[in-house]
């Protein structure tokens, strides 16, 4: 019996591998070629002691517990196969039971065991079986294969044991069986771990190598009997990392576990090695954190930038608000602004009528100050083009300059410099003119750097113009407090709105009170009000950005409880010593229901026909800035011209009344003025009559509570809206399938409601609108689908599906199959957006009606 070329070739290569193996290492190894050349599905190897002694399983491959158990100890006289071929010193195959006999323990149906003996020169010291599926004989040349590794394995292993106490010997065998199963299956397991482990006995030789410690040491074959030294010398460890082997010595030395980073030399990759002292040596476990360490870097390198930015903007911040005259204002820029930029000079240029004026400046050459003060705002240059547009420009060289604005290409000459950032001041929605932060070297800022160039241009624009209105600081203070708040509210359907700012009559400083009313899609409406505590025009400023952010973030259709989250990290990062408070509600007309969160804010009055005031809501969450999310939402009906009433703290708190007696009294003038009715207030007015009823209301209401005669030393803001529901055959909802006939159901629903709503022009634009959305949310969303249409000012479709993704306009090419879905969408309705809800999304356009 024989073995082909390739096949002897590959047991030279395993024999050579093995070399320097002993024991149970050995044993192991060979089992595992021998499997792996007939295929088998695991093996088992059992070693004879002297005389009579059993057959011992010594060593265990891919074999459950339950079937090995059954040959843990072999009479070596008995019928089995390993048994059998110890006696006759030849190779026994067997069938199990299933396939047509057997007479040893049972084997799985189906399968059968191939028994071949290893034999010293001495004598048949035990076996090597390999189970096998079917139960078929091996080829010829795959049973020479197995004998040739018994052949080669045999003499290497241990002699038997001394023929004495052999009851004690039995139990130690049978004990060390049991060991050696179960290092089996941790060797098994310990090979596949995603973490490099390898291991070493007393005299530092490799004992165990997995995968992955492979990639550090090299192959097991070259490293598997060698000492671990040999491979560092080989690898050139100790020149990487010269104080490793002194680290693993004294490891071994204390007995006491160590961990450590190490960047490995073969790869450059970072490393947390663990070494684990045992009683025969030493474990090492080798976890790669290289991304967790760039991970790590990276975050490290962004809260730096971000506290860095931070702090910029809080010392910007304190000085300006230290700033009185300009001066003090472009000293203060020029001592926080540019050093951190690397910048060589600024100069600040406000508006006066169409003429330019120089206000301040630091770094430039007086004479081209001179040459450029009284400019003309109508001729094409950087601050115009800023003063017209509201944005900043960056440009980055002198080519660049040049390109731009030819007709001065000889200013940057007489300015010496060579890059510039062009900032609007913008104070209250007004640009007033230009801040330019310079570089004497060509200069390309990046995106962050331009954002807070940008950020801190609105820090600029408040101090400046403070500085610039100084002498009139009172009167100003209350027109940028006014300027900071809606100029006048929108007008919807879904509410009729009034609202009030009353400033404190105490002091000159300006308060933070503000509220806003904010469209959303589907016909809702967001109503806002909120107090930054304290006074001044840092409160003002921040109020500002407050009012902005929540805009900003109601465009997005954050729900009331996570906007409020998300401002309240706004205001976190503002100063530990910054606090505001923020009631949010959104009402949608379709159910009639108000839903809002509060954080720290007096809770709303609610007004329903016919029944007394209500304050819903429980106890507000802290302040924004103190506060820890999530916060508590509150959900009221309101039926058809219900009020809701939002206010600040000065309306309903002072020195004489507490909050509660405040708030006992808005709701008696409340109750008073909704009862009286007024002058237009008929309804065959309309929503004139209802808009001066609610004027009337706010007057009242501010005349109950805060007479003139009373001096107040806090703001107060009101703000009053009456609801109106959607009629409910103004609103139509479908459930749709979730395969391909969605989009023609979708169409044809659409088709058929705009028939009964006598809105069929819109019908063609609606089913193609309503068909993309629908095939984009079966392309990429998950059931369940919905669509809804909402018959309001105008025709709101809305297809809503399970799914979190954003939809994103993709910018297709000319040979793009898809990919305009969405730039479809965009062309064809006035407005469109997405909005999650609490089961998915939804997805909504907009046409105007005829």
């Amino acid at each position: 019996m024989g073995m082909d070329e390739a096949i002897a070739a590959r047991i030279r290569m395993i024999t050579e591998a093995g070399d320097g193996l002993s024991g149970p290492d050995l044993l192991g190894y060979v089992l595992d070629h021998a499997v792996t050349e007939t295929g088998g599905l695991g093996g088992m190897a059992h070693l004879r002691g002297p005389g009579t002694r059993p057959l011992l399983l010594t060593a265990v491959h891919g074999l459950i517990r339950t079937v090995a158990r059954d040959w843990v100890e072999l009479d070596a006289a008995g019928a089995g196969a390993p048994a059998r071929a110890v006696a006759r010193g030849a190779p026994v195959w067997e069938p199990a039971l299933g396939a047509g006999g057997g007479t040893g323990p049972a084997l799985p149906a189906g399968s059968g065991l191939l028994a071949v003996p290893l034999i010293t020169p001495e004598k048949v010291i035990g076996a090597l079986s390999v189970l096998t599926a079917p139960a078929e004989r091996p080829a010829p040349e795959r049973q020479a294969a197995v004998e040739a590794l018994a052949a080669w394995a045999a003499p290497r292993l241990p002699e038997d044991p001394p023929d004495q106490d052999r009851d004690q010997d039995r139990d130690r065998d049978r004990d060390a069986i049991g060991t050696l199963m179960a290092n089996d299956q941790v060797s098994r397991a310990l090979w596949h771990m995603s973490d490099a482990f390898f291991a070493v006995d007393s005299g530092w030789r490799v004992t165990f190598v997995n995968g992955e410690a492979e990639r550090l040491l090299g192959a097991a074959r070259t490293t598997l009997g060698r000492t671990l030294w040999d491979a560092f010398t080989r690898l050139r460890v100790d020149e990487a990392e010269p104080g490793l082997r002194s680290r693993y010595r004294r490891a071994a030395e204390s007995g006491t576990p160590v961990g450590f980073e190490v960047r490995w030399p073969t790869d450059q990759r970072w490393y947390y090695m663990r070494l684990v002292p045992v009683p025969n040596g030493l474990t090492v476990y080798a976890a790669d954190i290289t991304g967790t360490r760039a991970r790590e870097a990276e975050r490290a390198a962004a809260e730096r930038a971000a506290a860095e930015r931070n702090a910029r903007i809080g010392e910007l911040t304190d000085a300006l608000a230290q700033a009185l005259t300009m001066r003090d204002v472009v000293n203060a820029i020029a001592d926080r602004v540019l050093p951190p930029f690397g910048a060589s000079g600024m100069v600040v240029q406000l508006i006066e009528g169409s003429v330019i004026r120089i206000a301040g400046a630091v770094g430039y050459p007086q004479p081209f100050l001179e040459s450029i003060d009284g400019a003309s705002i109508h001729d094409v240059s950087p601050v115009s083009e800023v003063y017209r547009t509201g944005a900043p420009a960056f440009v980055e060289s002198v080519e660049a300059y040049t390109a731009r604005y030819p007709r001065m290409s000889g200013r940057p000459a007489a300015a010496q410099k060579q890059a510039w950032a062009f900032l609007p001041l913008i104070v209250s929605g007004r640009n007033i003119g230009c801040a330019v932060i310079a570089f004497a070297e060509p200069r390309r800022l990046d995106a962050e750097e331009r954002a807070l160039l940008t950020a801190l241009s609105g820090l600029m624009g408040q101090a400046i113009e403070r500085a610039r209105l100084y002498d009139m600081e009172h009167t100003r203070a209350k027109e940028l407090q006014r300027g900071l708040l809606p100029r006048a509210l929108p007008s919807l359907p879904s509410v009729t709105t009034a609202a009030r700012y009353l400033p404190a009559s105490e002091g000159i400083d300006v308060g933070g009170d503000w509220y806003d009313v904010i469209p959303l899609s589907g016909a809702r409406v967001a109503l806002v009000i909120g107090d930054v505590m304290g006074h001044g025009l840092s409160e003002a400023a921040t109020m500002g950005r407050l009012r902005t952010a929540v805009n900003t973030l109601a465009e997005l259709e954050f729900p009331p409880a996570e906007l409020l989250t998300r401002l309240n990290d706004l205001v976190s990062d503002l100063g530990d010593n910054l606090y505001a408070t923020c009631l949010y509600a959104v009402y949608d007309p379709a159910n009639a229901t108000c839903v809002f969160a509060s954080a720290g804010h007096p809770p709303p009055a609610v007004v329903r026909p016919g029944q007394p005031v209500r304050f819903a809501g429980g106890a507000p969450d802290p302040p924004l800035g103190a506060a820890r999310p999530p916060f508590e939402t509150t959900e009221v009906t309101l039926e058809e011209g219900s009020l809701l009433v939002l206010y600040t703290d000065g309306l309903v708190e002072s020195v004489a009344r507490d909050i509660d007696r405040g708030m006992r009294h808005l709701a008696s003038a409340l109750s008073s003025a909704a009862r009286t009715p007024g002058p237009g207030d008929a309804l065959r007015d309309g929503d004139r009559g209802e808009h001066a009823s609610l004027e009337r209301l706010c007057d009242e209401v501010l005349a109950e509570l805060l007479p003139e005669k009373q001096l107040t030393a806090d703001d107060a803001a009101l703000l009053v809206a009456r609801t109106h529901a959607l009629a409910s055959d103004h609103v139509a909802a479908w459930p749709l399938s979730e395969g391909p006939t969605a989009a023609g159901e979708a169409r044809d629903h659409v088709r058929d409601q705009l028939t009964r709503w006598e809105l069929a022009p819109l019908t063609p634009i609606a089913e193609l609108l309503v068909s993309e959305l629908v095939a984009n949310a079966i392309r990429h969303g998950r059931g369940p689908f919905g669509l809804r249409l909402l018959h309001s000012e105008e025709l709101i479709c809305e297809v809503t599906d399970g799914s979190l993704t954003t939809p994103r306009i993709r910018h297709a090419s000319e040979t793009d199959e898809g990919g305009r879905g969405l730039q479809l969408v965009s062309a064809l309705s006035q407005r469109w957006g997405t909005r999650y809800t609490s089961t998915g999304k939804c997805i909504w356009t907009a046409q105007p009606l005829p």
